[in-house]
């Protein structure tokens, strides 16, 4: 599939997935990719068709031989090459599909559905599975090393506040399938789970650790700038009473009584992106932390402190061929050209890719935890 100097590459097949067959190829009509902080990432493909084609068969068997369990699910792969540099879009397995009949001559379509490779990981229970004497980012590292076939590399981040279970007091055991497991994990301590494709082709960082947002922005998106105009609408939304103060207990061993602990928002990780912050205007008990060890107690906290500081949000289309390159979620990217208030840099929540002959587009949500630039100028 190319359009003009975008070029998609499609390859499909159990596990090591290998170029899709020229019949698909030529009746692909359209995809579309959602990334976004906190779910999955999912894809959906068009197809055009008609009562003699070949994807008859090929989508329709596909999915059948997937639901066995000794048959791994037919894996996804989406590339786009933007002058000449290929780039993974998606990575991940099929989950439906459905078909919808051509009618009075015109051709049908068949739209296939997925996720990405988390879907994997998602398919078998393993209760009461021990991990004695390890902290949680080893038992995420070794989860995530079952799936090295798929090309996943696991990257876990240790929490910030350790906490081992003492085997002769407890011995952790992992209660539902890998996913649930690691999402229960991460939700201990505060942390996110997400798998990403990259950085070449074929490869995935399964990364376990808190949201980042610092680094270095992408390029920026430019409003009304002229000719450095490459985006196509922006529109923003402030919610000045969004600020909410997590107050976590921490249990008292001796008296068995709780004690509350107020927590600001002071991850490292997550710096404030704007000058004037948003303000604390509400104040949230989260009690069941009282059941909780003090490590996990205050990592949650120092999640949702982090959660509720985002007041405000922008979203927006652009055209991938006039920005340059493809606008990527979970990253930092710049605006510039909307004013005092609103300019500054952002953290990208989500981005959905549309994908259609000559057409690539991009539409997204943006937030920042209050206004006014903490820079005096947007790298450009």
């Amino acid at each position: 599939m190319i359009q003009g100097s975008i070029q998609l590459t499609l390859l499909m097949g159990p596990v090591v997935p290998v170029p899709a067959p020229r019949v698909v190829i030529d009746a692909l009509q359209s995809v579309t990719v959602t990334t976004a902080a906190g779910s999955a990432s999912g894809f959906q493909m068009q197809f055009s068709f008609n009562s003699s084609s070949e994807l008859n068969t090929l989508f329709v068997i596909a999915p059948a031989l997937s639901s066995s369990v000794a048959t791994p699910p037919l894996r996804i792969l989406l590339i786009v090459t933007i002058n000449g540099l290929p780039t993974p879009l998606f990575d991940g397995v099929m989950t439906n599909v459905q078909v919808q009949a051509g009618q009075n001559g015109s051709p049908g379509t068949v739209n296939v559905t997925g996720d990405d490779l988390t879907k994997v990981m998602d398919t078998q229970e393993f209760d009461g599975l021990p991990y004695p004497a390890m902290p949680i980012a080893a038992r995420v590292a070794l989860i995530c090393a079952k799936y090295a076939a798929y090309g996943i590399i696991p990257l876990p981040v240790p929490e910030i506040f350790l906490d081992v279970p003492i085997p002769v007091e407890k011995i952790p055991a992992q209660q539902g399938t890998d996913l649930n497991y690691i999402k229960q994990l991460a939700e201990e301590v505060g942390h996110v789970f997400y798998i990403e494709p990259g950085p070449a082709p074929g490869t995935n960082i399964a990364y376990f650790g808190p949201e980042i947002k610092v680094g270095v922005p992408q390029p920026a998106l430019n409003v009304d700038m002229g000719p450095h105009t490459n985006v196509e609408s922006l529109n923003f939304s402030f919610d000045p009473a969004k600020g909410v103060l997590p107050v976590v207990f921490i249990q008292n061993q001796m008296t068995r009584v709780p004690m509350p602990l107020p927590i600001p928002n002071l991850n490292p990780l997550q710096p404030p992106l704007a000058a004037l912050s948003t303000t604390l205007s509400n104040i949230k008990m989260l009690k069941d932390t009282a059941k909780m060890s003090p490590a996990k107690a205050l990592s949650k906290g120092l999640k949702e402190a982090a959660k509720s500081q985002d007041s405000v949000t922008a979203t927006g289309n652009l055209d991938v061929l006039r920005y340059g390159r493809l606008l990527k979620a979970r990253q930092l990217v710049g605006v510039r050209g909307v004013g005092l208030a609103y300019d500054g840099v952002y953290f990208v929540k989500s981005v959905t890719n549309t994908l259609k002959a000559g057409e690539f587009k991009q539409s997204f949500e943006l937030t920042r935890n209050g206004l006014i630039s903490l820079t005096p100028t947007v790298p450009a």
